[in-house]
């Protein structure tokens, strides 16, 4: 069966950066945002490479990453992307900062998705990641499905595996270190990805001049997205404190010890 599989992500600072957050003209940003070095999001670059794997396994399988991002910045990270993985780019141009509201941009991913031609939803399979190391909200990929009217959707995902009448077999992060194994009997289905199991795939020149031929072409066409903060207001926005305090206390039992964190814990 083939299947249309269509992964959302963005673009994040390069997480070697100093961060600091500031206040801006339209809301909270971070400094010099423009100028630091990005990289796609490693969580939606998991699901990206196991959309890839299963596409491959399956003939007349696609795959699209929707990427809501400046236009500049996107252009700079597909260049190194392009060459992972083959995909369909769909780009939307707006802010990525982490600061963002995850509503407004689940309606401007959605909007975007439901417009790809020839689409059928009977078999898409929309990825993305579980988390997000920029909209750390926990909640976009969920009301993209939402906004899609797809609700069989499955978070902390590390596995999928497709059965000979196209079921779907999910394995689930839980606590304690376990899986939780769902079976679905097909698409459509939100799979929001942890880590999986694959590697990151090697770069290939070729695949990377197979894709550029359309992405060029979707970053000029990328439609503008006005994706704010929503209702949110910042009273302010600022790095956490850094303190340290240590103490060097021989022979000291441990309920004390214990006493003393919580102290200090309530003393800030």
């Amino acid at each position: 069966m083939p299947f249309q599989i269509i992964v959302c992500g963005s673009l994040v600072p390069d997480p070697l950066q100093t961060l600091e957050p500031i206040a801006g003209a339209n809301g909270p940003a971070l400094k010099n945002e423009m100028m630091l070095p990005s990289s796609l999001d490693p969580w939606a670059g998991h699901a990206l490479y196991e959309a890839a794997n299963l596409a491959a396994k399956h003939p007349g399988s696609k795959v699209w990453l929707v990427s809501l991002g400046p236009k500049a910045k996107l252009q700079q990270v597909m260049m190194s992307v392009a060459q992972k993985v083959p995909f369909e780019l769909i780009a939307l141009d707006g802010p990525a900062g982490g600061f963002t509201d995850a509503a407004e941009t689940a309606a401007a991913l959605a909007e975007a998705i439901g417009a790809i031609p020839g689409l059928v939803l009977a078999n898409v399979l929309l990825f993305g990641g579980w988390e997000s190391a920029s909209r750390g909200a926990g909640a976009t990929l969920q009301l993209v499905g939402e906004r899609l009217g797809i609700t069989e959707q499955f978070q902390g995902v590390d596995s999928l595996t497709i059965g000979d009448d196209a079921s779907l077999r999910i394995l689930e992060r839980v606590e304690g270190g376990k899986h939780q194994v769902s079976v679905c009997s097909g698409p459509p289905a939100v799979l929001g990805w942890a880590t999986g199991n694959l590697p990151e795939p090697r770069n290939n020149p070729q695949v990377g001049m197979a894709n550029m031929r359309g992405i060029m072409p979707a970053l000029q066409k990328a439609k503008p997205s006005a994706v704010g903060t929503g209702d949110i207001t910042f009273a302010s926005v600022s790095l956490p404190k850094q303190a340290r305090a240590t103490q060097i206390v021989k022979d000291q039992p441990a309920e004390q010890i214990a006493a003393e964190l919580v102290a200090w814990i309530k003393g800030e």
